[in-house]
């Protein structure tokens, strides 16, 4: 088909890799290409400021903003549940309509299944989403005293920081209500060490982090079922734990509409093409948390949004010049960087090549004020670059 005679891409997910994707592909295409994001819900939430709204320094309207404003753009909004991926036909099924794409890029995350764990849903607090930060938010505030649990449900999960900052963000806002005293506070996790994948290095400067704040850490606890009302979890080994208040990332999976298109493998996420992000269908690729990348050490690319976000521009960029025939082929190179908040207003950055052999070259660079305000001015300018 030549240049701009009406081709379309679709992009399933309003999260970061879908938004990036769309934005990318708006700005390169002509406008006789149609660029479609589907996503269920109305608004887009700035994901890496949630635990900012939990303790209380940020608002929830400073962090989210409607996808309608994508329509400035000339980027098409679709909201609704998109019910079948038909990849043999390049097609897509949302809201009972059917579209067929010449390209389609899958960025629709993951599951979040709490309910998969018997009583954790009720137990405590969803981290990774604004209704669970929001009601983490109030429950601290009314918190003076006893134990803080800080839980992950699974080894593997998005954002390998997440509950790590969780408990040091925690502990710096019970010393500054002056509460710190009154307070324990522990990490009560699945995996055998922190951010396992970034190699032992960053894994014990980790574990040194929240041992200097007195944060106890408890490896290797899988959880098996959690008593909201005897405030209790129970773990596979036998082994139980109380707490007064419960912070946990739930298990993840792919959704329900991705398991049932048959793009998924054994692990239960979309292979992909480790540099093109291309699926094993032509013209179909899959970003960010939907996606499974193995590495040559036995476990997969880490789920974040960094990567999510380099992805996004290198299918996006592929995906113009197959199109058009203009630009050079993009690649990712599997480099990424994460901001760790420890609180006090610092940040620590782990920064590296996550494709490097035979294991991942990266280097955790110590926390300062100045990288605390790095993450502060991307967040600021996020929603502003991409929305309005």
């Amino acid at each position: 088909m030549p240049s701009g005679s009406g081709r379309t891409a679709l992009i399933l997910g309003g999260g970061i890799g879908g938004i990036v994707v769309a934005n990318e592909l708006r700005r390169r295409l002509p406008r006789s290409d149609r660029v479609l994001v589907f996503e269920r819900v109305e608004e887009h939430v700035f994901a890496p400021s949630l635990l900012w709204l939990a303790i209380g320094d940020r608002a929830a309207d400073a962090i989210r903003t409607p996808l309608s404003r994508l329509l400035r753009h000339g980027i098409e909004v679709v909201h609704g549940s998109v019910e079948s991926i038909d990849p043999l036909q390049r097609t897509v099924t949302a809201n009972g309509e059917r579209h067929e794409g010449d390209a389609i890029v899958i960025a629709l995350g993951a599951q979040l299944v709490p309910q998969v764990i018997p009583g954790l849903e009720a137990a405590g607090h969803n981290v990774y989403t604004l209704e669970g930060a929001l009601s983490l938010r109030e429950a601290l505030r009314a918190f003076r005293t006893g134990r803080i649990a800080v839980l992950t449900a699974a080894p593997l999960y998005k954002c390998p920081a997440a509950p790590y900052e969780a408990a040091m963000l925690i502990e710096y806002d019970c010393r500054r209500r002056g509460i710190r005293q009154d307070v324990s506070i522990d990490v009560l996790a699945a995996e055998p060490g922190p951010m396992g994948v970034a190699g032992p290095a960053v894994s014990a400067s980790i574990r040194e982090a929240l041992g200097a704040k007195k944060i106890g850490y408890y490896p290797g606890r899988q959880i098996l079922t959690a008593d909201a009302s005897g405030r209790n979890l129970t773990f596979t080994d036998g082994s139980t734990a109380e707490y007064d208040l419960l912070i946990y990332v739930p298990p993840h999976r792919a959704p329900e509409v991705v398991a049932a298109s048959g793009l998924t493998d054994a692990t239960g996420w979309i292979p992909v093409n480790r540099n093109t992000l291309e699926t094993t269908y032509a013209g179909i690729f899959a970003v960010g948390d939907v996606s499974t990348i193995p590495l040559s050490l036995g476990k997969p690319l880490p789920k974040a949004g960094v990567f999510a976000h380099a992805q996004a521009k290198v299918v996006a960029r592929n995906i113009v010049r197959a199109w058009t025939k203009r630009g050079k082929a993009a690649s990712f190179d599997g480099h990424g960087a994460c901001f760790v908040e420890v609180g006090d207003g610092r940040a620590a950055i782990g920064k590296g090549n996550f494709y490097a052999e035979p294991t991942p070259e990266v280097t955790l660079y110590a926390p300062s004020r100045p990288r605390h305000w790095a993450k502060v001015i991307f967040e600021r300018t996020w929603l502003r670059r991409l929305f309005s």
